[in-house]
């Protein structure tokens, strides 16, 4: 049975007593707090600049990742404190979290429109997340294999700079996430006609779906063997 009308304090997850904490700051920028041997650590990605026509609200954090340098994704001096910064692929680990870069495209021509783009792969708390930055591009067998498995998949939908709402269906499909998240869509404020709300992605995908201010999330709760749609509010 579908469920697509939900209450926005409703939510699929069993809270425990110290879940992992993910919160939308609007575009592609997520907080996501977790704990790993008892030290709180604060995740940052993709922060956004004012040219967003978003409220840019300083965020103190202790590791950031940026998908690409384009500024609306990349804005450093929206993050207080000294972060480890990650803005390549590679393997990083810096206070017991586990972060791999996955080379992409921001489009379907190899980048000749609008350059590269790094996916993240982010390990805690034997919690599997994936951003997928600005990925323009169907992902490959060879990058499908890098990623590996997946529990929480944060993907772009609002099309023209990056996957449309068809093309992120098939990408969902391919990754096979416990939750999706979408992001990089039209909301209030966001000066860029062009993007599309993520309503036509929410009904190609079919997916139960369910609108909350605030994830918290542990992997007890991430056994499922069906995909399911978290909407944030930011």
């Amino acid at each position: 049975m579908a469920l697509n009308n939900l209450s926005t304090k409703q939510t699929f997850i069993n809270l425990n007593k110290n879940p992992m904490t993910i919160q939308w700051l609007g575009h592609s920028c997520f907080k996501i707090q977790t704990k790993n041997n008892g030290q709180e650590v604060t995740i940052i990605t993709d922060p956004y600049d004012e040219k967003t026509g978003l409220k840019v609200v300083k965020q103190q954090a202790d590791i950031v990742t940026i998908s690409h340098d384009h500024d609306d994704h990349s804005n450093l001096e929206a993050i207080k404190g000294e972060p480890f910064v990650i803005s390549t692929p590679g393997e990083f680990e810096t206070k017991g979290i586990f972060i791999y870069g996955v080379s992409a495209f921001h489009d379907d021509k190899l980048g000749q429109t609008y350059g590269k783009n790094t996916i993240y792969k982010i390990n805690s708390e034997d919690i599997n997340i994936l951003h997928l930055g600005d990925l323009g591009q169907i992902l490959s067998d060879e990058q499908l294999e890098q990623i590996g498995n997946v529990d929480i998949l944060m993907i772009p939908v609002g099309g023209t700079f990056t996957l449309d709402a068809k093309k992120a269906v098939e990408v969902v499909a391919q990754v096979e996430p416990r939750l999706v998240i979408p992001m990089h869509y039209k909301t209030p404020g966001l000066k860029w006609p062009d993007i599309a709300t993520a309503d036509e992605f929410i009904k190609l995908s079919g997916l139960a779906n369910e609108k909350t201010d605030k994830l918290k999330v542990a992997k007890k709760d991430l056994i499922a063997e069906t995909t399911k749609m978290i909407i944030l509010s930011c």
